[in-house]
């Protein structure tokens, strides 16, 4: 739906655009490379595979909009109001989304390098099997998202909330998650490499059968968390707080618990915490301090 303050000229480039979208040969592609379309009103506006390379839609009004297999390359849509938008398939490369209503929108199979989506509300968004690489997502709101099956690589998401946010089977390598709140956030099957999750709040989240390799949970809260066969290998979880943390067929190659309290973690064995390294700073799980020793009876929590 456009305003009385939309140019004529927009107005025919839409209208050829939907044209376009039924038959090629009675219309025309959009292509509104970098226009400026600050404050306009387009909710719902069918924009599906058109080129907005650089264009400038700052406090636009674009939500239900069809951005599916848009091309936004390098366009500015800080601030705008893209809740319930699809954007399936959109080109994100060098985006800003900065500010951006994003709630309940579909960024399933984007592709983003190099762009900002910083204070973005991201709320049960979801962006399932999307690439993103090098992008800032600090201080996001995106509880409930999911990115299912998503590959991020180099991807900031320092003091988000990302409360019962969804990482099923996605792929995170050195991302950054310090400071975050991720209370009951699923990481379920996925590979989690070189990751920070320093300070991180994640009460109850779940790494069932995730990989974590060679990151760092320092000062994370970790209490209840479930780690049933997960294959930890190194990592650093330094004063980090496990306690009632389950362990039921982990693997802890190397795992530095070293300062951790893990005071009522179950599910753990002899074998496990050989594995791993513990010193006088550690808490056991039967609430006695390290370090540990085979037959020592403290993996076992006290009734």
């Amino acid at each position: 739906m456009l305003t009385t303050s939309t140019r004529p000229p927009l107005q025919s480039i839409l209208r050829a655009h939907g044209l376009w979208l039924e038959n090629a040969a009675t219309g025309r592609r959009a292509d509104l490379s970098g226009m400026t379309l600050n404050d306009f009103d387009l909710v719902g506006v069918n924009l599906s595979q058109a080129i907005l390379t650089g264009a400038t839609l700052l406090d636009a009004n674009l939500a239900a909009a069809d951005l599916s297999a848009a091309r936004l390359e390098r366009s500015d849509l800080g601030r705008a109001n893209l809740s319930g938008a699809d954007l399936t398939a959109a080109v994100l490369h060098h985006t800003v989304c900065a500010g951006a209503w994003l709630d309940a929108a579909n960024l399933s199979e984007t592709k983003a390098t190099g762009g900002s989506f910083k204070k973005a509300r991201l709320t049960k968004a979801r962006m399932q099997d999307a690439s993103v690489q090098d992008c800032s997502f600090v201080q996001v709101v995106a509880a409930g998202a999911s990115f299912h099956q998503a590959h991020f690589y180099d991807v900031d998401f320092a003091e988000s909330t990302l409360d019962q946010a969804v990482f099923y089977h996605a792929c995170l390598q050195h991302t950054r998650f310090v400071g975050v709140s991720a209370i009951g956030a699923v990481f379920q099957g996925s590979k989690i490499d070189h990751c920070d999750f320093s300070r991180a709040g994640l009460f109850q989240a779940k790494f069932t059968r995730a990989e974590i390799v060679q990151c760092i949970f320092r000062h994370a809260d970790l209490r209840e968390c479930d780690f049933r066969e997960t294959r930890l290998r190194g990592g650093d979880f330094s004063n980090a707080v496990l306690a009632g943390a389950r362990f039921e067929g982990a693997q802890l190659s190397t795992a530095d618990f070293r300062g951790a309290n893990l005071h009522g973690a179950r599910d753990l064995t002899p074998a496990q915490l050989s594995q791993a390294l513990t010193d006088q700073g550690t808490t056991l799980p039967n609430g006695s301090r390290g370090p540990y020793f085979r037959n020592s009876g403290a993996e076992k929590p006290r009734a």
